[in-house]
């Protein structure tokens, strides 16, 4: 044991795990600060198109010599497939919201003259996947997430991330973030199109991460203490590769899991074995120190911001939260509770990816955590521009029953030769 690391340290009995599974899950002294102080962070994930030729992929070169500097201190990434990710400091919502939409103007504004378009939509309507990363880690993750879902996951799906403080009550938030999923999906469902045409769904994105391995992308089941059940997650789900040194990751094709590498009787696992395990799972909330909520489609690039302020309002704002759990609990949406099998867990996600707002409980469910949300905001310090855009959406939206999705729809034309852009993906439309 001389000479090693916290890191290298083999796990040598299952409570070593729990031990990890407890650190994710971090309790903050109660707060003395004013309301509006935790913090929200934002991950944005863009679709690149280029405007004379819509339907070709765009070389991540292209894209990377467009970019400037960014003013807010966004960091720039690229996914698998070329999408764009912009990842934003964590802050207090308003300024958040105010450096992130900075970042994003930016980025849109050095694209246009470079002939390219930033788009928000959770899958690509046009293109089939490409991928243009080819660093170890993705060659091992496409060979063990297989054709056609895990292509489609890692190049051509993309998603608004939205990071929030677990505040003093881990688990109160952590059970808000996941029985709030469905209706969150269903308000924010954008992306129905595949291959030019309406895939059947309102939130194809959804799907295509139902279809994947569900021992890591399944919801953590209920339980009173999320730690341990964050613990078992972690011990029963398949291992998806191994690293073989610095330069080689090899995938695990036999379904073993964590917990038979740990008693399987050969070498054991490390504690960053099992770290970096945790960041193949992708639960659509995954605690991370935070709660890295995972199941939003990504958005119109001007309206992001309502996404992320009726999240952070109705997780992180009590009245809000209580009142949004009443809704779900009152109006047919299906509750995450212990009582709750896992598969009416996951009718009530694919539920909302198919239907979206248009389904009456999820449309009246949303109507009560809008309405919740559009009172916590300016209690959260949020500023009257962004409460006015939460408002306009509610109205535009969630009082219709009409999902993002269902603009994008109707809005679709034939793409023809592929070489003149869509109406539909434009400026007005998807970006």
């Amino acid at each position: 044991m001389v000479g090693l690391t916290a890191e290298d340290t083999p796990i040598l009995h299952v409570s070593a795990v729990e031990d990890y599974a407890r650190s994710c899950f971090p309790a903050s002294p109660p707060r003395q600060a004013a309301p509006g102080a935790d913090r929200v962070g934002v991950e944005l994930e863009f679709l690149v198109f280029d405007r004379t030729a819509p339907a070709d992929t765009v070389p991540l070169a292209r894209i990377a010599e467009a970019l400037p500097p960014l003013p807010g201190g966004t960091r720039v990434t690229f996914e698998p497939g070329g999408q764009l990710e912009l990842s934003c400091p964590a802050a207090p919502l308003r300024e958040a919201v105010a450096q992130a939409t900075s970042d994003v103007a930016a980025v849109r504004a050095a694209l246009l003259p470079a002939g390219l378009l930033l788009a928000g939509t959770g899958l690509d309507p046009l293109r089939p996947a490409a991928r243009q990363v080819h660093e170890p880690r993705y060659n091992a993750m496409a060979d063990y997430l297989g054709l056609p879902y895990g292509a489609l996951m890692m190049c051509s799906t993309a998603s608004v991330q939205i990071n929030l403080d677990l505040g003093d009550r881990p688990a109160q938030r952590w059970e808000r973030a996941h029985a709030l999923g469905p209706v969150l999906t269903a308000a924010f469902a954008n992306s129905p199109l595949s291959g030019g045409r309406p895939c059947g769904w309102m939130s194809g994105r959804q799907v295509v991460w139902d279809n994947l391995d569900r021992t890591r992308t399944a919801p953590v089941p209920a339980a009173g203490d999320p730690a341990l059940a964050w613990m078992r997650y972690l011990l029963d789900a398949r291992l998806m590769l191994v690293r073989e040194n610095r330069h080689t990751c090899r995938p695990v094709r036999d379904g073993s899991t964590f917990r038979d590498w740990l008693t399987g009787g050969g070498p054991p696992p490390t504690l960053d074995d099992l770290a970096y395990h945790a960041t193949t799972l992708f639960p659509p909330v995954r605690p991370r120190g935070w709660l890295e909520i995972r199941y939003l489609d990504a958005q119109h690039p001007a309206h992001w911001p309502v996404c992320v302020a009726v999240t952070h309002a109705l997780i992180t704002d009590d009245r809000a939260g209580e009142a949004a759990m009443a809704a779900v609990l009152d109006r047919g949406a299906v509750p995450y509770s212990p009582s709750a099998a896992e598969e009416d867990g996951r009718t009530a996600w694919l539920r909302a990816a198919r239907f979206g707002l248009a389904d009456p409980a999820l449309r009246r469910a949303a109507t009560a955590c809008f309405e919740a949300a559009l009172a916590a905001l300016p209690r959260l310090g949020a500023g009257p521009a962004l409460v006015a855009q939460v408002a306009a959406f509610a109205d535009r939206h969630v009082a219709a029953g009409r999902s993002p999705a269902a603009d994008l729809t109707d809005a679709r034309t034939p793409t023809g030769s592929g070489r003149t852009l869509p109406p539909w993906l434009s400026e007005e439309g998807l970006a």
